[in-house]
């Protein structure tokens, strides 16, 4: 009982600092993830903690159990709406995206290191993947709103890819062990069952779980429990049957998050926890695992295969696979430094290790560096990349918190709730004329919250700054609403017009109708066409919010879309406006 009360204090303790450090984070610029390495490494044999930790076992066993977690909970979070923007882009990265990488980085690493060509390749196709924990972590967190295409694009890719990097590494170390049973076609046929029976489960296994979110009447806190429980029953039973667990679990999380229902919300709050802890517990063990010692014995070659990986490799298969999709040399230039490598290759890297393939303790020490090096630069980067990049789009005015109250199994009441500001415009004014000005009677005050306290509604009532306000809204309105409660509200304008444009164009109008108006040229045939049907073929792709469009002195920028995909809002910039 010591030594287990023993081991409970330790992981409390780990937790708890790891926790409090995340405040520490921010002020450093350094990725959370980082920190639980870091502090891992702390406890560890070398560090001041002291604790001896080498069961590569229960590594896995932690780190796969995590993983699982980490995509059931990114699979709740990603819409469908992202499917539609960047699924063959992405299913393209996830895919030769990965090959392409493994196989550049492979030739230089056999080369640096002077190996056999096949631990070579072994060690980068440990290193090939992009790693779904450290990318949404650092997507969702940031506090940078990229391009849904470019966003769409990491995410999924992230999502998607741990099955080629399993197989890849599968082939190579049976080619190191068992040479005469390794083969290409074995390579294809063990690809064709993991993409086909992880897609089959997954979507199976999500269309039931959502079918019992809906029917079963629960209480609240067993939602969460029911949707994880019946995740990790989804991932073993396709690992068990030869698919890709992680491919199903994703997509079995996909399929519950977009059927939404009373439970959602209750799902999500729960998962949020849920995933931190996985996180957080994964990285840890990870952290306690490595001997900071052997890392720097291989710190040169590690530090030259992170650069290679960074500045060529990756780059060389993004722009060769999204070429054919038409994405922005900036684009193209963000998706290649966001390729975040973290607790997957780590967990690959443990393979070789329990199966006994020579020198493979070289290859975990250099794969971790790796991981130590992306998230150093690549994850602290990756909002002032998307800055110096313009991928990303000024962030839309939202409430500060927002709650649905289900009605009924398929009917939902969305509250959505604002703060007052000094020089706002809600700021002296009545709730009731707020939503009769910004909604009609589609919108309702519910509440008014001042000092903590509910402040019932009356004629003579004028909002305050500080006061919380609720309203009965549907999502629609959110923005609108969002804007009487911003301060400065010219300035908020003057920002998105620097972006945007000063004026908003309606897109059906005829392109050459708004081409005379301004004086700006286009081809004969345009003229005839709608601004929505013209940019559309000027993009040649899928359009998304801020998809930019410079003809002659002037820029067209797509400003809002609707659910289908549909241009709904064009921001027209003039020249005087143009940086």
């Amino acid at each position: 009982m010591t030594a287990l009360n023993g081991l409970f204090l330790l992981a409390g303790v780990l937790l708890f600092i790891s926790v409090l450090a995340s405040t520490v984070s921010a002020r450093l610029g350094l990725p959370l993830l980082l920190l639980f390495l870091i502090v891992g490494m702390l406890a560890g044999e070398e560090g001041p903690g002291g604790v001896r930790f080498n069961d590569f076992a229960s590594a896995t066993l932690v780190g796969h159990l995590a993983l699982a977690v980490i995509l059931l909970d990114g699979g709740l979070r990603t819409r469908i709406a992202s499917f539609r923007v960047a699924l063959w882009p992405a299913t393209v990265l996830a895919s030769w995206g990965v090959i392409g990488t493994a196989g550049l980085l492979g030739v230089f690493a056999t080369w640096l290191l002077d190996v056999d060509w096949r631990m070579g390749m072994l060690l980068a196709a440990i290193v090939g993947s992009t790693d779904a924990a450290a990318v949404f972590a650092l997507l969702r967190n940031s506090g940078v709103r990229l391009n849904e295409r470019v966003k769409a694009t990491l995410e999924i890719e992230s999502g998607a890819n741990d099955p080629m990097a399993i197989l890849l590494v599968t082939i190579l170390v049976e080619m190191l062990l068992m040479p005469e049973q390794a083969g290409w076609w074995r390579f294809f046929t063990m690809l064709f069952e993991q993409l086909t029976l992880g897609a089959l489960m997954g979507g199976i296994g999500g269309l039931i779980l959502a079918r019992l979110l809906i029917k079963l009447k629960l209480a609240e806190g067993l939602y969460a429990l029911l949707i994880v429980s019946g995740g990790l029953m989804v991932f073993a039973a396709t690992n068990l049957a030869g698919g890709s667990g992680f491919l199903a679990v994703y997509l079995a999380g996909l399929v519950v998050g977009n059927r939404r229902c009373h439970a959602t919300e209750h799902v999500l709050r729960v998962m949020d926890g849920l995933a931190w802890l996985a996180q957080a517990g994964m990285f840890l063990v990870l952290g306690l695992l490595v001997t900071p010692s052997l890392l720097l014995d291989h710190a040169a070659e590690a530090l030259a295969m992170a650069v290679f990986l960074m500045l060529v490799a990756r780059p060389i298969a993004v722009v060769i696979g999204l070429w054919p999709f038409k994405y922005q040399p900036r684009e193209l230039a963000y998706v290649s430094w966001v390729g975040l490598r973290g607790a997957v290759p780590i967990v690959l890297a443990i393979v070789p290790v329990m199966m006994g393939v020579p020198d493979s303790r070289l290859l975990f020490d250099v794969a971790f560096a790796v991981v130590l090096v992306s998230l150093l630069v690549q994850g602290a980067t990756v909002p002032v990349a998307a800055r110096w990049l313009k991928v990303e789009v000024p962030p839309q005015d939202e409430p500060v918190d927002r709650r649905e109250v289900w009605v009924g199994d398929k009917a939902a009441l969305d509250l959505l709730e604002y703060k007052v500001v000094s020089g706002s415009a809600a700021e002296g004014r009545h709730p009731d004329d707020i939503a009769a000005a910004r909604g009609g009677l589609a919108v309702r005050c519910v509440s008014v919250v001042r000092r903590g306290k509910l402040l019932p509604l009356q004629i003579d009532t004028r909002l305050q700054e500080g006061d919380s306000v609720w309203f009965a809204a549907a999502d629609e309105y959110a923005e609108s609403l969002a804007h009487a409660f911003t301060a400065n509200a010219a300035n908020e304008l003057s920002a998105h017009a620097s972006f945007f444009g000063e004026f908003i164009v309606d897109p059906e109008c005829l392109a050459g109708e708004l081409a005379q108006a301004y004086g700006f040229v286009l081809e004969a045939h345009e003229s005839t066409l709608s601004l929505r049907d013209m940019m559309r073929a000027r993009l040649g792709r899928r359009a998304v919010v801020g998809d930019r469009l410079k003809i002659g002195a002037f820029v067209l920028t797509v400003r809002e879309m609707d659910a289908r995909g549909v241009i709904t809002q064009v921001g027209l910039k003039c020249p005087s406006l143009l940086p």
